[in-house]
């Protein structure tokens, strides 16, 4: 088993055996469903990665770990209402199952019990500096969401800035789940600036890659439904390179097509027409060139990082396969 899995492991027999629900069970029981229902547990593995990198164990970076966990998971539970999503990790969404009334409220519990977490470790100068990585990150989060959905209703959004808003909406929490790992373990300044990057740059070629996979990719290996973004109007990667290289007359057609709202077009017209001129627009490779890029600019931070070689050998390896992947 690799390393990667073997932290895999170690969070899921934790989390398995520290369920929230308690009374009232209505209101804590979505949150163990949410956090039941899979997912890659990317971020809690890597806070794990980052202690262990700088000599500590695990299992002292384990309640960061859930912190990150659940607040990765509280975001996605309000995103869903926010996006009307019926689908995730191919479960239906908590609103869906239970109410949105439910959903808003074990979010928010979801989002405190992620701070209790943290406020658990005794030294605190620990809590102090984890509070404050944690604090910075989740401003970011909510500020690249609120960016997101003004994005939805803009027609001018350059590239510039759909790259500044996924780096705040997710690679922020990729960043900052390392780095408190990094902290846990009290790493020095400078190592704890570069394991924060390495995460930020692996945290935007991730969701580059992403942003393929929900048109290029099925339902079976996403969890979701495809062309998602396309009916919800996101200005992603993909959108805004297309404008740049297709015709005038795609042009017109993806903007009166991004113009419409789901209940004013037949949603499969709409996904294929679109899909049809990325492709013919070849903008998947573009896409991969930077994502690349971002690989490489993380690789660059992972180097600079006082940690044995062959830790970052797997690291790279891990990295190009997860990056890479088909779900």
């Amino acid at each position: 088993m690799d390393l990667i899995a073997q932290l895999r492991v170690q969070f899921e027999d934790f989390l398995s055996k520290n369920p929230l629900t308690k009374d009232p069970v209505s209101l804590y029981e979505p949150a163990d469903y949410i956090l039941s229902i899979g997912g890659k547990r990317l971020r809690p593995v890597l806070t794990l990665l980052g202690t262990m990198l700088y000599g500590r164990h695990t299992q002292e970076a384990m309640k960061a770990a859930m912190a990150v966990e659940v607040f990765h998971n509280f975001s996605l539970v309000h995103d869903d209402v926010m996006d009307n999503a019926d689908i995730r990790r191919g479960q239906p969404t908590v609103h869906k199952k239970y109410n949105i009334n439910t959903s808003i409220l074990t979010g928010d519990v979801m989002l405190v019990k992620a701070y209790q977490y943290i406020l658990d470790y005794e030294d605190p100068e620990l809590v102090y500096a984890l509070m404050n990585a944690f604090n910075k990150m989740a401003f970011g989060v909510c500020e690249g969401q609120q960016l997101d959905m003004d994005f939805e209703k803009r027609e001018d959004v350059n590239i510039q800035e759909y790259l500044h808003m996924i780096t705040l909406k997710t690679s922020v929490l990729i960043g900052a789940a390392i780095q408190m790992g990094a902290i846990v373990a009290r790493a020095d300044k400078q190592d704890q600036f570069h394991i924060y990057e390495f995460g930020k740059n692996l945290g935007i070629a991730f969701q580059l890659q992403d942003d393929n996979l929900d048109v290029f990719g099925t339902q079976a290996q996403v969890g979701k439904r495809i062309g998602g973004d396309i009916l919800q109007n996101k200005k992603t990667y993909l959108y805004l390179k297309a404008l740049e290289l297709c015709s005038d007359e795609q042009r017109a057609i993806l903007e009166n097509l991004y113009a419409e709202t789901a209940e004013s077009i037949n949603e499969d017209f709409k996904i294929e027409t679109v899909t049809q001129i990325f492709k013919d627009v070849y903008v998947v490779e573009y896409s991969r060139q930077v994502i690349e890029a971002y690989r490489d600019l993380a690789f660059s931070h992972l180097d600079a990082c006082k940690i044995a070689s062959e830790f970052k050998k797997q690291l790279k390896d891990f990295v190009n396969e997860f990056i890479f992947r088909e779900q």
